[in-house]
Formats: C-alpha cells, sequence, structure tokens
C-alpha cells in the first residue's frame, strides 16, 4: 500500500479579500491587478511548481447586503467580493499550467443541468481533465432575487433538486464514449454516432433530452467538489463528494467531521478514500516564531470589526447587528445561512466564553502561525491525526501568502514525505488519488 500523502487546495477569490477582511490593506497586497489576467496567471504559475492539487474560486451571485440590509460594509471596507465571473477566469489559469486543477463555484439552484454540463464539459475538455466544480445549492435570498426569485429554496428542497441536477450533468457528461471519434478521411466519417447517446433525464425538477454537445474529458466529467456540513449536505456529500471543503474550530470536530463522513461513504456504497476531506487553514509564515507572531497581530489590526461583522452575517444568513434581546439566530435567518459558518461560530463561542454576536464581530479566520517547519508540524499533526486529508489554504493578502506557503511550507512537507514533489498523473481526478 503507498504512503498516504497530504493534500492541498488553494482558496481564491475574483476581488481583494479572500476571508481575511483586512488583507488588501497590508502593505505589499496587490490591488492593481485584480482586473488583469497576469494576476490569475501568475497565482495559477505558483501554486503548480509548488504542486497544489488544485485552486478554486469561491462566488456569490451578487453583493452580500444582508449586514444591516445594505451593501456599503462590504463596498467600503473591501468585503469578499467577486469582481469577475471566475469561469471567464479559469480558462486563463488553464492556459498558462498544465497539470493544476481548475475549480469554480457554481449553484444547482440558479443555473439549469444543461448549462453546468456543457460550461464545465467544455473547460474539462480544454484543460485536459483538470475541472473541479464546487458544488453549491445558495444560501442567501439576494441571489434568488438575482435570478428573478423572491427567496432561496427551502434547505430540503434545495439539496432534493440539487441530486437531479447531479443526475441529470452525469447523464449528459456521458453523452459521449471515449472513443467516439473516428476522424477516417478516406471513408468520409468523423464519429460514430452509435457511441453518442441521449440522456433522456426525467426527474421531479430537472430533465434535459441531450445528448450533450461536448464529448468526453480525459478525466471523463469534472471533479465533484462540495462543502456542506448539515445533515442534509452531509448526505449530499455523501453520495457525490470526491473533494469536500470544510471548516471546523476544533480537533475533535474535525476528527468527528471525517469519521462521520467517511462512514457515510461506505454506507452508499463508496469508497472512502475516494472522497479527500480538506479544512480551510490560513498560514502566517515567517523566519521566526515571533516574527511570525508579530506579523499576525499586525495583520489582524487591518480588518475593520464593522467588516468582520457583515461577513460573518453573510455566512449565516442573518444580520447579526439584530442580534439582541429577544432575536433569535433562527429567526434571524429565516431560510438563508450556511450551517457550517454556525457551527464554526458556536464552537469558538463556546471556547471564548463569548457571545454568539460577540465572537462573530470578532471572527477572524484561524491562524497557523510560526515558521515553516513549526507550520508544517501543526499540519502534519491534523494529518496524523485523521482529522483531514489535507487543507484548503486561504491567503490573507494576496499574492504574498501563497507565495511564502509555497516558497517555504511546501518544500518542508516534501522533505518529511508528506507532500508529493511532482505529479503523478494528468487529470486532476488522477492527481487527487495519491
Amino acid at each position: 500500500m503507498s504512503k498516504r500523502m497530504m493534500h492541498l487546495v488553494a482558496y481564491l477569490k475574483t476581488g481583494p479579500t479572500a476571508v481575511h477582511g483586512g488583507g488588501w490593506r497590508h502593505p505589499e497586497a496587490r490591488l492593481d491587478d485584480i482586473l488583469e489576467p497576469e494576476r490569475y496567471e501568475h497565482i495559477a504559475r505558483e501554486l503548480e511548481a509548488a504542486c497544489f492539487d488544485a485552486c478554486f474560486f469561491a462566488d456569490l451571485l451578487g453583493l452580500y447586503d444582508i449586514h444591516k440590509g445594505s451593501l456599503d460594509s462590504y463596498v467600503k471596507y473591501g468585503g469578499q467580493i467577486s469582481y469577475l465571473d471566475p469561469m471567464t477566469v479559469l480558462p486563463i489559469m488553464a492556459r498558462a499550467t498544465s497539470r493544476l486543477g481548475l475549480g469554480a463555484t457554481l449553484s444547482t439552484t440558479f443555473f439549469n443541468a444543461y448549462h453546468l454540463a456543457r460550461a464545465l464539459g467544455s473547460l474539462d475538455v480544454l484543460s485536459k481533465g483538470r475541472v473541479a466544480w464546487n458544488i453549491v445549492t445558495s444560501a442567501t435570498d439576494l441571489e434568488a432575487q438575482n435570478f428573478g426569485f423572491e427567496q432561496i429554496l427551502p434547505r430540503e428542497v434545495r439539496y432534493d433538486h440539487a441530486d437531479e441536477v447531479l443526475e441529470a450533468c452525469l447523464a449528459l457528461w456521458n453523452s459521449w464514449d471515449a472513443d467516439a471519434f473516428v476522424q477516417n478521411k478516406q471513408q468520409g466519417v468523423y464519429a460514430d454516432p452509435s457511441k453518442v447517446h441521449y440522456a433522456n433525464y426525467k426527474g421531479r425538477w430537472v430533465s434535459t433530452r441531450g445528448p450533450l454537445s461536448i464529448p468526453r474529458s480525459p478525466q471523463g466529467h469534472p471533479v465533484l467538489m462540495q462543502a456542506g456540513s448539515s445533515e442534509r449536505g452531509r448526505r449530499f456529500a455523501a453520495r457525490w463528494a470526491e473533494l469536500i471543503f470544510t471548516a471546523h474550530g476544533s480537533l475533535a470536530a474535525m476528527q468527528a467531521f471525517y469519521t462521520d463522513i467517511k462512514g457515510r461513504r461506505a454506507h452508499e456504497g463508496r469508497e472512502p478514500e475516494d472522497c479527500k476531506i480538506l479544512v480551510q487553514t490560513t498560514v502566517v509564515v515567517a523566519e521566526t516564531d515571533a516574527i511570525a507572531r508579530e506579523k499576525a497581530e499586525y495583520l489582524n489590526t487591518l480588518a475593520h470589526q464593522e467588516l468582520t461583522l457583515a461577513m460573518s452575517s453573510s455566512n449565516v444568513g442573518a444580520d447579526l447587528s439584530k442580534l439582541t434581546g429577544d432575536a433569535t439566530l433562527a429567526d434571524l435567518q429565516g431560510n438563508q445561512g450556511i450551517q457550517g459558518s454556525v457551527d464554526f461560530l458556536k464552537v469558538k463561542a463556546q471556547a471564548s466564553g463569548m457571545d454568539f454576536k460577540t465572537t462573530a464581530q470578532q471572527a477572524l479566520p484561524d491562524q497557523i502561525v510560526g515558521t515553516a517547519q513549526g507550520v508544517a508540524d501543526q499540519l502534519q499533526a491534523l494529518f496524523e491525526a485523521r482529522a483531514c486529508d489535507g487543507f484548503v489554504v486561504s491567503p490573507i493578502y494576496h499574492p504574498g501568502s501563497h507565495e511564502a506557503f509555497c516558497r517555504s511550507v511546501v518544500p518542508e512537507l516534501q522533505r518529511r514525505g508528506l507532500f508529493r514533489t511532482q505529479y503523478s498523473g494528468h487529470t486532476l481526478r488522477d492527481n487527487l488519488k495519491d
């Protein structure tokens, strides 16, 4: 049996900020190239040189205005905004690389199955099998209103609907056999029609005739990525996900989630090891522990508390400025919010002894701070404790956070034999099997 290897995926945004609201204010943060192709080509090359499995773009179909019913905090203080559609950026990154996986966040609620299958399938073919689909059902009314609905669907319905979208997409991706092309000029036969199939999918909400016009990619279809932490989200993940992105506030919570998902996979008749669970992590690395701590403290002073609370409000789907008196979180949420974000803040509140709102106002991402050796120690401990199969590395500022991780922490992980020194496969799915 081959040695278990760590997997690394980079979290990206097409905007100034990722999960840390103050990173764009760092003196070394690049702001002048957010709308330039070179920004995305550069970070793709850096990540591929470090042998990252993949990168993916988080996305929202609108501007957050949950906090105080206004978008002011996000716009004024540089919140997590997508200034560009990631599906327009990923082809640029595909051209700059040959092995790095490329992930897009797309909603099953607002995009129909044929559109999803066609767009993702095209990019998967052009990148030679390196695409991942971060599957979301969406969690905010503002997105629903951008697509002509008053509010988001109930949680259970969203996932039931998403199941059908996935079934339909897979039927469409399987429209073409791998050997459908003949391309015989002498016989005048371009492709074998017996190897092109109708999908003929019909569910309660979703139907599609097919066949898809896009031929099969080298990896068959995009890698399926997901981040649901609710009970229904976990059931969805156990059925579909090959890559899970999660965040938990304690080692015990990480281990419990890991064990639960792997067990659910087995119950579904799927190989547990074919689903990689990656924990979100933010790293501040420097030459010494003291310098790293000073750097982290400085970075954290750059985050505006108003934006931090607004970001927490957006994640939990409730205006936390109104969390006073008799108002409960459930009352303020309605049908919105991400359960994993709620759970994360509850764990943080319990550990700190602060109330939920105060915790949310100070909820900067947990950070692993230290030298390359010290950071690698902590990542290795989590990995070997079966808390995860690897990490989603979220930057504080661009491009310095990812560059420092790639150039100092990755070589240390490689020296310990925990991470690849070269890619073993050509497709993302192949590389996830390491």
